[in-house]
Formats: C-alpha cells, structure tokens, sequence
C-alpha cells in the first residue's frame, strides 16, 4: 500500500508539474491587458481518494475544487486533509441547493463558491454567513455562474440577467464578496474551429458588469477552462481554470 502510495504521489507531482508549466506558457500568449494577474490552478478532486488530494497538497497546490456538498463536508473533515494540509482552499464548483448551504459553510477553509446563479440563493448564502465567518469582519467569497451556452440543463443565471443578480449581491447582500464570474460552457468544443463562443460571451458578461455596475474589470474574475481546454482559456483571459482529469487520471465513477 505504502508503495501504491509514494507511486501515486509520483504520478500526481508530474502530472502537476507539467499542468503548470503548460499554464505559464498559455500565459505568455495573453494578450497584454491580461497579464496584471496569475492564472490560478484548482485542482478538481471530486470523486478523488484522499491520498489524491495529499499527493497532489505534497506538490505543492492549494486550491482544490468539490461539485457535491456531502462529498467536500467528508474530505474537508478528514483528519489527514485537517493535519496535513493546513493551507488548502476548497472552491465548491457544483449545484449548490438552498437547504445545503449551512453544510458548505461549514466547511474548514472554504475559499469561494463559484457558482451562485440567482438571488434566492445569494440571499441564503449570505443570511446564513454570520453564523459560520471567522471573524466579525470576513465575507464570503462567491462568483456568480452564468450559463453560457443557454442549454437547459445546465446550471447558471441568464446571460441578460448576470449585471442585476451582481448588483442585487452588491447591494443587498453584505456578508458576500462578489470575485467574478464563471462559465462551464458546452462539452467538447473544438478550439480549431476558433475562440470557444462560451469564454468569449463570460468575456463580453465581464465588460458589461464592468459597464452597468461600475466595477473595475480587473477586479471581476473569470472562471472558464478545464482540463480539456484550460490553455485556450488562459490565452482568452482566465483567471481561475479547473483543472482534474490531467491531475489525477481517469475520474472513478460515482457510487449510487
């Protein structure tokens, strides 16, 4: 087991590395109003081991991204992930429903939920945000999901609706902190036939809360790229990519 182990430390340690060696050089093809920030890496663990999550913490990320509630309340509260992993930042990237949020606030460094798409939700988020912050002064850090791709089985605000759901936070929900916005657009484009059209609409979201809600742009956020596709969203603008399968390897599937 120990050796099943270390191998897998190994396999992750590489795998990151060349993660992050692809993502500076996706970087230095920006264009030059996006080179003010460094691209962040998180690392999507869902349905991941916890010695995943520890090779991947021994490496040297921090920033780890959960879809189910119940699944990140588990490794969060894990005695290993509390005792050898002081620093991580757990980012909730999944449908998050009302009568779960007391669960994910909960959760030990919880750093962003990136996926708020309307206000009922940001309304319970931040309702519930005194009773789990920190301190007096700490507010919850969210990004709001808008679906790009206008599927219906997707999750994420409207794309005429993303300035009034971040004026509605920025207005009427002072425990949360709005960081931008994010997208998980459509599965399997082709970035031969040119830019993915779900980066380019998050980009025109961002210029028009930049426009209607007077928010410096660089201060609003883009989550879009995963592991299929996370050097073509760097070179568009990315902020935040989310990154799994070329981590870890083949997802497990999930247990009914």
């Amino acid at each position: 087991m120990a050796v099943l182990f270390r191998n897998n430390m190994a396999e992750v340690a590489t795998n990151l590395r060349l993660v992050y060696d692809k993502i500076q050089a996706a970087a230095t093809n920006r264009a030059s109003e996006h080179r003010y920030y460094e691209p962040r890496l998180v690392a999507v663990s869902k349905l991941q081991t916890i010695e995943s999550i520890l090779s991947a913490y021994e490496a040297g990320q921090r920033h780890f991204g959960e879809n189910y509630v119940n699944e990140l309340v588990e490794k969060s509260s894990n005695s290993q992930i509390l005792e050898k992993c002081k620093e991580i930042q757990w980012h909730f990237i999944g449908n998050l429903q009302r009568n779960k949020v007391n669960k994910v606030l909960n959760v030990p460094n919880l750093y962003v939920i990136e996926t708020v798409d309307d206000d009922r939700l940001a309304n319970a988020l931040n309702n519930s945000w005194s009773r789990f912050r920190r301190n007096d002064d700490s507010k919850l850090s969210i990004m709001v999901q808008v679906n790009t791709s206008q599927e219906k089985e997707k999750h994420g605000c409207d794309i005429v609706k993303v300035s009034d759901l971040v004026k509605h936070i920025l207005n009427n929900c002072p425990n949360l902190k709005f960081m931008g916005l994010m997208t998980i657009g459509m599965f399997g484009y082709d970035v031969a036939n040119g830019p993915n059209p779900d980066f380019l609409c998050l980009i025109k979201c961002r210029e028009k809360v930049h426009e209607e809600v007077g928010i410096d742009i660089k201060n609003i956020e883009l989550s879009m790229g995963m592991s299929s596709d996370y050097e073509h969203a760097i070179e568009l603008g990315s902020t935040n990519v989310r990154v799994g399968s070329v981590i870890f390897g083949s997802r497990p599937q999930k247990s009914t």
